[in-house]
């Protein structure tokens, strides 16, 4: 694909909405070959705030989303989406809840949605999720809001693309708390109870904070409390993202080199996959299978 007008990421860095899409999509097909066409992704001048926000199926994610955006763009600031969706296992692609998501703020020239296939990934987020978080830098949006796919032990890769992470919860994930006491509990920043209004709210929070203070995280990790239907606990909520963004420790955690190494390892290894998907669509009979192997042997000694 050829820049038909200039180049694709200068026409997104100067805020033009239609190239930072044409742009998002060929970093979704082209993986890191992109880094030689796009250099500028590498040190972007710009920097975005990365929220991670993650939970159970029927947490109210998007919800909670479609709040903190109003809330952000209040504020003036320019706010991208990401919304990570199961991929079909068949084509691969989102299942695009973008679509039916967030509709309030279609309209709103300040405001990016953008849905991702997991593409199968056990941590929850494909490699393109790092390449496209870069491109948002590059946009000079001021926050991305991430939202993955679900919440489990494997699902930690957000930590590595988010700057922070919020796990939202409700009061009938009691029973889980247990199965994330080896994951997320020691890397959330942030625990949000949401849909507060329901009965045993108060009982869960208090059990949440319990299996803090047993990882000995209460003093560190915050717990706020919402329904996000009527906006109830949000102003809280958006304070402490707020503060996070101002205070700017986040920049130098950005650079550091367990986040280089995590993203690094992300885009090799889906660099290497990619080469052994192009070998397995060449195979259209038995010689075709046997030669892969003959030419990939090696004798252990």
């Amino acid at each position: 694909m050829s820049d038909q007008s200039g180049s694709l990421s200068k026409l997104a860095e100067a805020g033009e909405i239609p190239a930072l899409a044409r742009l998002l999509t060929v970093l979704e097909r082209d993986g890191t070959n992109c880094f030689a066409r796009f250099p500028e992704l590498i040190c972007p001048q710009h920097q975005a705030f990365r929220i991670g926000i993650t939970g159970p199926p029927g947490a109210g994610k998007s919800t909670l989303i479609g709040q903190l955006i109003g809330r952000f763009r209040a504020h003036g600031l320019r706010v991208a989406v990401m919304a990570v969706d199961p991929s079909s296992p068949f084509s691969k692609g989102a299942v695009l809840g973008d679509r039916i998501r967030y509709s309030q703020h279609f309209n709103d020239p300040g405001v990016f949605i953008r849905s991702l296939g997991s593409r199968g990934s056990l941590g929850g987020l494909s490699s393109s999720a790092y390449l496209m978080v870069r491109a948002f830098d590059l946009a000079k949006f001021d926050v991305v809001l991430i939202e993955t796919v679900g919440v489990g032990q494997t699902e930690l890769e957000v930590m590595n693309v988010a700057d922070l992470v919020a796990v939202v919860l409700v009061p009938e994930s009691g029973d889980s708390i247990q199965g994330m006491k080896a994951g997320l509990l020691e890397i959330a920043d942030l625990f949000v109870v949401n849909k507060a209004d329901r009965p045993g709210a108060d009982a869960f929070s208090h059990e949440l904070e319990a299996s803090l203070n047993l990882v000995q995280r209460g003093s560190q990790t915050k717990l706020v409390c919402t329904t996000a239907t009527n906006g109830s606990g949000v102003d809280e909520l958006f304070a402490f993202f707020d503060e996070a963004l101002a205070k700017k420790e986040w920049r130098e955690r950005r650079n550091s080199s367990q986040r280089l190494r995590a993203e690094a390892q992300a885009l090799l290894r889906a660099q290497a996959e990619r080469e052994i998907q192009s070998r397995m669509d060449a195979i259209s009979s038995a010689e075709d299978f046997l030669a892969v192997f003959a030419t990939n042997t090696r004798v252990i000694k």
